[in-house]
């Protein structure tokens, strides 16, 4: 847990224990959400075969969500008064959604690793919401909310995509 310099208090009304729980828990999310864009764009740049167009404005439009949610994410988390992931190396100590280093995958096994890894996020803001909740942080609740609708949506369109 990153404890934050003096010079970077925020005041928030929520205890001091409570946002501590909150910062660590969104802190490993952030984590996971670096790390699925990370593989998102790296899916992007290499998918190929029939349906390249589609599953390459496809992974570039979920890539977009996906970082538009890294700055909410560590945003909040210093509105409670904590601090946030400051580098690669932080990142890859917390993350738990595999990277995929592979010289070559198949673009339906992109789409179907995709889909588990936004199903394991899903999974993630459903076990930080209750930790949000115990501590009376409104806010990051309705937060949890909107990117547990966004990363099922993803989801979603992967599963429908890999149909094909």
């Amino acid at each position: 847990m990153l404890k934050p310099d003096a010079k970077l208090a925020t005041p928030t009304d929520l205890s001091s224990n409570a946002t501590k729980s909150v910062a660590d828990v969104l802190n490993t999310i952030l984590a996971d959400t670096f790390a699925l864009y990370l593989k998102t764009k790296n899916f992007h740049w290499h998918v190929s075969g029939p349906h390249f167009r589609d599953y390459h404005l496809l992974l570039d439009e979920q890539a977009a969500d996906i970082y538009a949610t890294t700055d909410e994410i560590a945003e909040r988390i210093r509105k409670t008064g904590n601090t946030t992931l400051r580098s690669i190396g932080d990142i890859a100590r917390r993350q738990t959604i595999k990277d995929n280093d592979k010289d070559f995958v198949e673009a339906k096994a992109m789409l179907v690793e995709l889909r588990e890894d936004n199903l394991k996020l899903v999974e993630q803001f459903h076990e930080a919401k209750e930790i949000v909740d115990a501590a009376k942080d409104n806010a990051t609740s309705g937060l949890l909310d909107d990117w547990t609708d966004r990363a099922e949506r993803r989801a979603w369109f992967l599963f429908e995509a890999s149909r094909s």
